[in-house]
Formats: C-alpha cells, sequence, structure tokens
C-alpha cells in the first residue's frame, strides 16, 4: 500500500552543517538529536517509510517532523534556531501556581538537612518535603510526588 509522495526537503548548506551538528554533538538532546537525524534523512529524498526504517521510529513521528520542519524552514535562522525548530512545542495544561519566590524558598528547604526542621530522617523524601512545605506556609497544598517533581527539574 502506498501513499501519497511527501514533500521534498531541500536544505540550505547552513541548515545541513546545522542538523548534523546537532545530530552528532554529545550534549544535544536525544530527541532533538533524533529529529536533527530525520530531518537529514528526509533530505536525501527518503519517503516516510524508509526514514522511519533507518531509524526504528513512527511514519507519524517523521511526518510530523517533515511537515513541522517545512512550515519553519521559511524564517530566517536567526529569528528561530535549527534547534529551536526541533524542540517540542509547549503542551496545553494549567500553569504553575507555584512562583519563582515559592520555588527558591523550596529549593532551599531542599538543600537544609531534614534534622533542622526536626524530621527524625537523614535525607529527604517526597512525603517528608511536602509536608514540610505546607507547614512552613509556603505552599497551602502540594502533593510528594509534585514536590519530587520539582526538585528533580530543579536539580536539586
Amino acid at each position: 500500500m502506498r501513499g501519497p509522495k511527501p514533500p521534498a526537503i531541500s536544505l540550505s548548506e547552513a541548515e545541513r552543517q546545522g542538523l548534523e551538528k546537532l545530530a552528532k554533538a554529545h550534549s544535544t538532546e536525544q530527541q532533538v538529536a533524533l529529529r536533527a537525524r530525520v530531518i537529514l534523512a528526509a533530505s536525501r529524498g527518503l519517503n516516510n517509510a524508509q526514514v522511519a526504517r533507518e531509524l526504528d521510529v513512527s511514519i507519524d513521528m517523521v511526518q510530523k517532523w517533515r511537515e513541522r520542519w517545512l512550515v519553519l524552514q521559511p524564517l530566517p535562522l536567526s529569528e528561530l534556531t535549527i534547534a529551536e525548530r526541533l524542540r517540542d512545542l509547549p503542551r496545553a495544561g494549567k500553569p504553575s501556581a507555584i512562583t519563582a519566590d515559592q520555588m527558591c524558598q523550596i529549593i532551599a528547604l531542599a538543600c537544609e538537612k531534614p534534622e533542622q526542621s526536626e524530621r527524625p530522617i537523614s535525607q529527604w523524601t517526597g512525603r517528608e518535603i511536602a509536608d514540610e512545605i505546607m507547614k512552613r506556609g509556603i505552599v497551602e497544598q502540594i502533593s510528594p510526588r509534585h514536590a519530587s517533581r520539582l526538585l528533580k527539574r530543579a536539580g536539586s
């Protein structure tokens, strides 16, 4: 079963070099590097199924990033870098109710030893830190899981 031929991707030398650099750099997020490889493979004239097979990804993923690249490609690189073109779009959902100041207080708390808060533990757990955050009135309500995720995201 053959579908329509996908739109061709033609890359400028700057785009090709930028994509190759992202695909090879050890510091590039893995999803961004994979998306760069998708665009590079598509620019070699491969159809979505061929790219998907070569990179062991879904055809839907290849189609999505081919289309996204083609939509964003007309923008100058000075306006939207190659890496920015390959990042996820912001997801819908409720914005965080925790302010930057509250986040700073939570991180500072996580840096304290639990004994300073009269907690009989040697390391913070999600439950203990969530309890202490609410006890100190930093936020009114927070789940242990959310408190742990915030600290993980902050690198604490």
